[in-house]
């Protein structure tokens, strides 16, 4: 049984389990219990395996055209990255968590911590809720750790994702028979917050495992490695450190970059590029409430090619006045692109750098820039994302993006963004 009646900090840790491959199997059932990898932009390496794909001993991170004809072979299911289906679906994972917990902390697009401290009597149960609802609600499994830290509830969730819980996907870890054995099982490299070289230098002077880590004098660990190591100690004795960050830390910069399909050689066709990229930058300044005081472009040729040395420069440009217009940030840009240009030179990446952001309610104003304009910049910008809010990304755009396809992304084994295009929503009928 839970203990009930604690007292004290007490985090839940929900990680969707294989978030990319469930994002693919949720529309198609076929997928299940079948090895799923999927791949970077422009189709280049392995970047999320399912745990059957990960049992026939595919790398993480191995370049594709490597390993195709063995996944072929292995009747391994092959996926470009779907980065509105999975984002679509992350936010309907996170809308259901919310409401289980009256503080929460989105940690990345499969991750979430949930402050349960006096939330209910038998956190287990409760646990079991949690993943029961968001597997009825959306479609993706969960596993959910439990622990008065949210180190100790990182160790607690990946116990449960190796089926060490009684409970299936939950598991508290004041359950658990004998924590310290746990943790000395868990090299000190895997805990987490613990960077590989602080784990190797850990090592070197006999803190291995969590355990010895947990023991460690706090002192001696924050003189040797400073204060997140300290704190890291401090959450494995059960000690909470670092709080939820309920409110997401202001941004400091926005950046739009990818590399190319295949290598772009014309001019034209990269400043195309780069319209996309600082127009999309644009769609971020604004959806977060913010404004650029100048813009950075640059451009790469690969560091692989043996023909002639790699080519990488970038060209920094200051606005009179903080700016969200995407017209803006994409004639400045270009002019930028213009002048880093070489002739007979194949790029394989550019892309967009908006430093130091502000809120858009701090933004100076220009004391001799017309009324008039600033309206129409922003009306302008607010129709732009109404209408590619409402139908789709890209139903409005800038002419220059039309001009090439070289620099689009290559996704070739791309499935169809089923929950957030109208064309592609799934056909159900009736038996």
């Amino acid at each position: 049984m839970t203990p009930s009646g604690r007292s004290g900090p007490l985090f839940a840790l929900v990680d969707c389990n294989n978030f990319y491959a469930s994002c693919e199997r949720l529309f198609a059932p076929r997928l299940e219990d079948r090895p799923v990898v999927m791949l970077s932009n422009n189709d280049g390496c392995i970047i999320a395996r399912s745990n059957e794909a990960k049992a026939l001993g595919i790398p993480m991170g191995a370049p594709y055209f490597k390993h195709a004809e063995r996944l072929r072979q292995a009747g391994v299911a092959v996926f470009s990255s779907n980065d509105a289906l999975d984002g679509d679906l992350s936010r309907r994972v996170m809308q259901v968590l919310a409401g289980f917990a009256p503080r929460v902390e989105v940690y990345s697009i499969d991750e979430c911590f949930l402050d349960l401290a006096g939330v209910h009597p038998e956190p287990t149960a409760y646990g079991l809720e949690i993943a029961r609802t968001v597997r009825q609600w959306t479609g993706i499994p969960v596993a959910v750790g439990i622990a008065p830290t949210k180190t100790l509830a990182k160790l607690a969730n990946r116990l449960a994702k190796k089926g060490r819980s009684p409970a299936g996907p939950v598991l508290d870890w004041a359950c658990l028979p004998d924590p310290a054995a746990v943790l000395a099982a868990v090299p000190v490299e895997d805990v987490w917050g613990i960077a590989a070289g602080f784990g190797a230098r850990l090592c070197q002077i006999g803190i291995a495992d969590a355990l010895a880590l947990s023991l460690a004098e706090p002192r001696r660990l924050r003189q040797r490695f400073g204060v997140v190591v300290e704190r890291v100690g401090w959450e494995l004795r059960g000690r909470s450190c670092p709080p939820l960050e309920c409110v997401a830390p202001p941004r400091q910069q926005v950046m739009v970059s990818r590399s190319f399909g295949a290598g772009v050689s014309d001019l034209e066709d990269l400043c195309a590029a780069v319209t996309a990229f600082a127009s999309r930058a644009g769609e971020k300044l604004r959806a977060q409430g913010l404004c650029a005081p100048a813009v950075s472009v640059f451009v790469q040729t690969s560091p692989f090619a043996t023909v002639r040395p790699c080519y990488a420069n970038a060209r920094t440009v200051a606005f009179h006045t903080p700016t969200q217009d995407s017209g803006t940030l994409i004639r400045h840009a270009t002019q930028g692109v213009g002048r880093l240009f070489r002739p007979g030179v194949a790029y394989r990446k550019a892309g967009v750098l908006l430093p130091d952001v502000i809120p858009a309610a701090q933004a100076p104003i220009d004391l001799f820039a017309s009324a008039t304009d600033d309206d129409r910049s922003r009306d302008r910008m607010a129709m732009l994302d109404a209408v590619n809010r409402r139908y789709r990304r890209d139903t409005l755009r800038f002419a220059d993006q039309l001009v090439g396809t070289d620099w689009r992304r290559r996704a070739e084994r791309q499935s169809m963004a089923l929950t957030t295009q109208w064309g592609a929503l799934p056909t159900v009928r009736a038996g």
